[in-house]
């Protein structure tokens, strides 16, 4: 929804919700990104040449989330280490340059990427584009925090695993921002003190978008690699690597669904998932996510990041925070400390590589409409011979 060509009552009861969801000074810069989406200057911004000195952080791709996650998060921590941004628009990397005061800004990427003051690179670029930066910034001796998806293809995954295993000083950490979310600590914490196998349920109600949208361009991946990729994250997260594969993902989507999804999975251990993802309308609160879960003798639930309900026999805990916390400040600044701490590793490459070929095979298994099993060593089977499509307990 283009929310500058709402009623002006709208506008107002838009901003005063999202006050009460995310604070004053958050909120703001969400109203700011509205008019920096739209800024079309008459005169771009004048930049020095050479441009001034300082700043050590590059960003590729200016839209919504650079410009009010990211650059918001990466200033507050260390003011003035935002050195340069790029998106092919230029108007929108003039707009978060001027905001932002950074050295400069260009639509050309590979400026970012070769520049040697800059040694962390940012990725909030089109899907496509993700790994394509990734593997590039990687390949210059940069480390690099990618936005999700971190690739949209099988084929970059491999590029990106090898460029990885070829330049391992170069740290990956990737844009899964709600495992470091206040509530999902506390709900894992808890899950990881109960024996047996999970039970876990998603339902999320996330924004309509456009059929001309971009994210349903081919090349982009979709919804699934768009959207889903954080739920399916999310519950390798609860389920742990070690006890997840070989999984079979059986789809329940109906056919040419392009943003109305249903896809279960049962996983080595015999826990099991499901995803329902709805797109059908206007969410006035932004994306609305509920979880419950049940292993052992808890059973939890978990709505929208800011309430959890822990359930353990006789005893009931709920927990409340004041405003939603979706882990995008945690995960930023992780990114920020860790790169700069020679103690400090980033993502190892199987995460990097599971949690990928997780969401690849949920993509295609929807898109076959028939049962995959993603095996121990990452590859790929039809599960359809599977007796009740379950896999073997390891």
């Amino acid at each position: 929804m283009d929310y500058l060509n709402t009623r002006l009552s709208f506008k107002i009861k838009k901003t005063l919700r999202y006050v009460r969801l995310y604070g004053l000074g958050r909120t703001l810069t969400k109203v700011k990104s509205q008019y920096h989406m739209n800024k079309e200057f008459t005169t771009l911004p004048e930049v020095a040449t050479p441009p001034r000195a300082g700043g050590k952080i590059g960003l590729l791709g200016c839209g919504n989330f650079a410009f009010s996650t990211i650059a918001y998060y990466v200033e507050a921590r260390l003011p003035g280490s935002l050195r340069a941004a790029m998106d092919l628009r230029l108007n929108q990397a003039a707009s978060l340059f001027k905001e932002y005061k950074l050295r400069y800004y260009t639509d050309d990427p590979s400026r970012v990427i070769e520049d040697p003051n800059i040694d962390l690179v940012f990725i909030a670029s089109n899907h496509a584009t993700h790994a394509e930066y990734a593997i590039d910034s990687i390949g210059a001796g940069k480390s690099v925090h990618i936005e999700k998806p971190h690739v949209v293809s099988w084929d970059q995954l491999a590029r990106l695993r090898t460029a990885m295993a070829e330049n391992p000083r170069s740290k990956v950490f990737l844009g899964f921002n709600r495992p470091r979310s206040k509530l999902f600590r506390e709900l894992n914490t808890r899950i990881a003190t109960q024996s047996g196998p999970l039970m876990i349920n998603w339902f999320i109600a996330g924004h309509e978008i456009a059929d001309d949208h971009w994210y349903f361009n081919e090349e982009e991946g979709g919804r699934i690699l768009g959207n889903l990729c954080h739920w399916s994250d999310l519950i390798l997260q609860m389920v742990s690597l070690d006890k997840a594969f070989p999984c079979v993902i059986t789809p329940s989507t109906p056919k040419d669904a392009s943003s109305d999804f249903v896809v279960s999975m049962v996983f080595a251990d015999r826990s099991c998932a499901t995803i329902t993802f709805s797109a059908k309308g206007h969410t006035f609160e932004g994306v609305r996510e509920v979880l419950n879960v049940h292993k052992g003798n808890i059973l939890a639930n978990l709505t929208d990041f800011q309430s959890l309900t822990i359930e353990e026999v006789d005893r009931r805990k709920t927990s409340k925070l004041l405003f939603r916390d979706h882990g995008h400040r945690e995960n930023i600044l992780h990114t920020l400390e860790c790169t700069y701490d020679d103690n400090c590793s980033g993502e190892n490459e199987y995460y990097v590589a599971a949690t990928a070929s997780f969401f690849l095979t949920i993509k295609d298994a929807v898109e076959c409409g028939r049962p995959l099993m993603l095996n121990s060593d990452l590859k790929v089977s039809d599960a359809r011979a599977i007796p009740n499509n379950a896999p073997e307990v390891v």
